[in-house]
């Protein structure tokens, strides 16, 4: 394994407390912070495979968890705009977001357009069970994805 893994891995304490900092930086970075999750996951499986799939489920969840978040965050702050204008919001930009509804919520696995989105369709009042489902869905594929294929390109090492 690459030194700067190691390091990385020491930071984190992955050997110590594995899943639920995986968990953390997994919810943290599907918030608007600028914060990846990929790199915990893929220290935690190459300093143990066997947790391949508890590391998916666990960051999928903590993910799903923060763009829920996200949700809330969205819904509350187009209820707030409404109080302050004194008359519900229109946003025509937003209105193929509406058309897709939270189906366009399969897309919160992108790159920095991800996590707002979360947000926005808390803004539009989206349903939001069905929302949720779709992130999961959408962030369960991008770890298996990501993870197999960084599992593959850099097999584990003997240290």
């Amino acid at each position: 394994m690459a030194p700067w893994m190691i390091d990385l891995a020491h930071w984190l304490a992955l050997p110590h407390n594995g899943l639920a900092t995986v968990f953390i930086v997994a919810l943290v970075s599907a918030t608007l912070l600028p914060l990846g999750s990929e790199p915990a996951v893929f220290a935690l499986v190459q300093l143990n495979p066997q947790l391949f799939w508890p590391a998916i489920l666990v960051a999928t969840l903590g993910n799903t968890l923060g763009g829920a978040i996200s949700w809330w965050m969205g819904l509350g702050t187009h209820s707030a705009v409404d109080r302050w204008r004194g008359k519900p919001s229109e946003v025509k930009a937003l209105a193929w977001l509406q058309r897709f509804g939270a189906r366009a919520c399969l897309l919160s696995w992108l790159p920095i357009v991800g996590d707002p989105l979360c947000a926005v369709a808390g803004w539009l009042r989206l349903p939001f069970w069905p929302c949720v489902a779709y992130m999961a869905v959408g962030k369960f594929a991008r770890y298996l994805t990501m993870t197999a294929a960084l599992v593959y390109l850099w097999p584990q090492s003997t240290i």
